[in-house]
């Protein structure tokens, strides 16, 4: 494979894995918080998009998150964060192999349109019409589907523009549009309403497919996976009657299973067992219902599955 241009131009980090993260919007914050998290040691220079990591052979390097997929598919980064829309978007998800889901960042890429227009209810009511979007590639694959012909053959016109997709309608522009939604918010200010989502996204840890540090980047991952549960789970420590433990345990039955101890009192256990935080409330309602008490909720600050 060839060196990659980020390579030759920095020497400092010939020896280095290449991280990129989104150097701006809405993954920005998040993704330096998890950072933190895994234990990720840097200094970005103000206006510098290289911070070497000081406490492993890392480089971070800061890039748009639209271009953060290319770069690690043809191997010029070795591993990113970026939005799953964005690998789908930039086709490149036959060349990085995807990690994990980060669980941040979550909207979906929607089909929107004028809610005064009651005639249009679904995105096949927009088949030959005009779409604005920035997402061109998912746009037009999905309109396609719709017509049943291949992309070159369809109808549907597809327009990019780069900002502020959500007036594209109002100035008369498109039809419709399609582009990512969170909350809604914006949308509804515009006077759109949802009719299809093309695409549930999040964002993702990628590799390339070629890695030149497969053992970093399987830390980087086993951190990664370890700080999401740490997230997700709760540690529940309760104490019973042996001769309830097995009600208790199908209550709550943990990630493998409760550990169990005994306890100087001949009939009563003490157990602890890892317990989703949304599901916590009722399993500690039914629980305490089975004679369960002194039950305690610990949080995970950092684990490895």
């Amino acid at each position: 494979m060839e060196s990659s241009f980020i390579n030759a131009s920095l020497p400092d980090v010939a020896d280095r894995m290449l991280f990129a993260v989104p150097k701006k919007g809405r993954l920005y914050d998040q993704c330096l918080n998890l950072l933190n998290h895994i234990g990720i040691e840097f200094h970005r220079k103000p206006r510098h998009d290289i911070a070497l990591v000081s406490n492993m052979p890392i480089a971070l390097v800061f890039l748009p998150a639209a271009d953060i997929a290319t770069y690690v598919a043809k191997g010029n980064i070795d591993l990113g964060i970026t939005g799953l829309d964005i690998i789908c978007e930039s086709q490149t998800a036959d060349d990085v192999a995807e990690l994990t889901r980060l669980g941040f960042g979550k909207c979906k890429l929607q089909v929107q349109t004028p809610a005064i227009n009651q005639s249009v209810t679904s995105a096949r009511d927009l088949v030959g019409q005009r779409i604005v979007t920035s997402f061109v590639n998912l746009t037009r694959q999905r309109f396609a589907e719709l017509e049943g012909v291949s992309i070159d053959r369809m109808k549907t016109q597809v327009r990019f523009v780069s900002g502020s997709v959500e007036a594209a309608c109002g100035l008369g522009l498109a039809d419709g549009i399609v582009d990512l939604v969170e909350s809604g918010d914006t949308m509804r200010a515009a006077g759109l309403h949802a009719i299809d989502t093309i695409l549930n996204t999040e964002s993702v840890l990628i590799t390339n497919r070629h890695q030149r540090f497969p053992k970093l980047v399987e830390t980087i991952k086993q951190r990664v996976e370890g700080v999401l549960m740490a997230r997700r789970y709760v540690l529940c420590q309760y104490n019973i009657k042996r001769e309830s433990l097995e009600r208790a345990c199908i209550v709550a039955s943990g990630r493998q299973a409760p550990t169990v101890t005994s306890l100087e009192a001949e009939d009563w256990v003490a157990v602890s067992v890892m317990i989703e935080k949304k599901e916590l409330a009722d399993k500690m309602d039914q629980l305490k219902e089975i004679g369960a008490i002194d039950i305690l909720v610990l949080q995970i600050a950092n684990a490895r599955t």
